[in-house]
């Protein structure tokens, strides 16, 4: 019989046009160093992703809900949201993004979103009640459900998770790693960051 414990952790990178490059990067690689199976999905694209500062990623994936039940075809235990304006409002205007993350929560799934991207949580009305952090100035963006952290670079309430923004890509990163039972302090230690 198989441990649950043994089999890996998977994440739901969700990558759209115009994401913060170092946030989409450093999600990725931080959960990959952990040993969580990473699926990058594109949103709003088939192809290569374009980032803000003209990065590019070729993700494994395009994001799209399957027919029938309407959810998304892979299982995985936490969804990211890489910030950067531009990515953040093309997964804020898609339904199947907001449902996606509805049903990510409502099943205890970890819900993460770095930078400008809690606006997508706040559209998809998980902020509700919920401590958060933001980049600079987004709070002023949202609906005002939840209540904003400033001064910290993430922020852990429940199975929600957010951050701040391109300088604390890692350490938002190495908290969903954490979240997701992953070695999150011997990844800090072999990236020489702060535990």
């Amino acid at each position: 019989m198989n441990d649950p414990a043994a089999i890996p952790r998977q994440a739901l990178v969700l990558l759209a046009p115009g994401c913060e490059d170092i946030e989409a990067v450093t999600i990725l690689d931080v959960l990959h160093r952990g040993g969580v199976g990473v699926f990058g999905a594109a949103v709003g694209t088939r192809e290569v992703v374009g980032c803000a500062h003209n990065t590019r990623l070729k993700p494994q994936y395009a994001f799209a809900r399957k027919d029938g039940d309407r959810r998304w075809s892979y299982h995985y235990d936490a969804i990211v949201l890489p910030g950067g304006m531009g990515g953040t409002l093309a997964l804020r205007d898609s339904p199947d993004v907001l449902a996606e993350l509805r049903e990510a929560d409502a099943r205890g799934a970890i819900v993460a979103a770095v930078c400008a991207a809690p606006m997508v949580l706040d559209a998809a009305g998980l902020l509700a009640g919920r401590r958060f952090c933001c980049y600079p100035g987004i709070e002023r963006r949202l609906s005002g459900a939840g209540t904003c952290v400033p001064g910290v670079p993430v922020v852990r309430d429940g199975n929600l998770i957010t951050g701040t923004g391109p300088g604390t890509a890692a350490l938002f990163a190495l908290e969903v790693l954490r979240a997701l039972g992953g070695p999150a302090d011997d990844v800090a230690a072999a990236m020489l960051l702060p535990r």
